[in-house]
């Protein structure tokens, strides 16, 4: 085998590798792309008992009860469906009803959604693009374009 026929099975053989990598990779995230899911997504699919998720909608008006030791129960919606939450912590300064927010945690077989982060809106103009779009294609976007 000549100086040049080596190269190009070296290179070949590199690239074979990459492209199995990459298939791979991709394979494996295979639904796990998407920023977030919207409470209609979860009930038009089942999502298996322990898998990370964020969640994202408005905070339901009349949905949020305080418990003891911080926990915190509300449910997020996206005026079709919703996923009651449950979070232990300190909410964000600009957590409040009928606002956008982002969860990330857990749906466990109870039906219930254990966040263990929760993020909120940081003004009255932004509202995270994935959210902002969900609520759109429902028909029930009321912010600025």
């Amino acid at each position: 085998m000549t100086r040049k026929q080596r190269r190009l099975t070296m290179i070949a053989a590199a690239g074979a590798v990459l492209a199995v990598a990459v298939g791979l990779i991709l394979f494996a995230l295979n639904d796990q792309i998407v920023f977030f899911q919207s409470p209609s997504d979860i009930a038009a699919r089942t999502i298996p008992d322990g898998q990370r998720i964020r969640l994202g909608g408005l905070v339901a008006e009349g949905s949020v009860t305080r418990g003891e030791n911080a926990e915190v129960r509300f449910s997020v919606t996206d005026t079709v469906e919703s996923v009651d939450v449950v979070y232990v912590g300190l909410l964000p300064d600009l957590f409040r009803e009928g606002q956008g927010v982002v969860t990330e945690g857990v749906m466990k077989p109870d039906g219930l959604f254990y966040a263990d982060n929760v993020l909120a809106k940081h003004d009255e103009n932004y509202m995270p693009k994935e959210v902002a779009d969900a609520l759109k294609g429902k028909g029930v976007w009321q912010g600025k374009e």
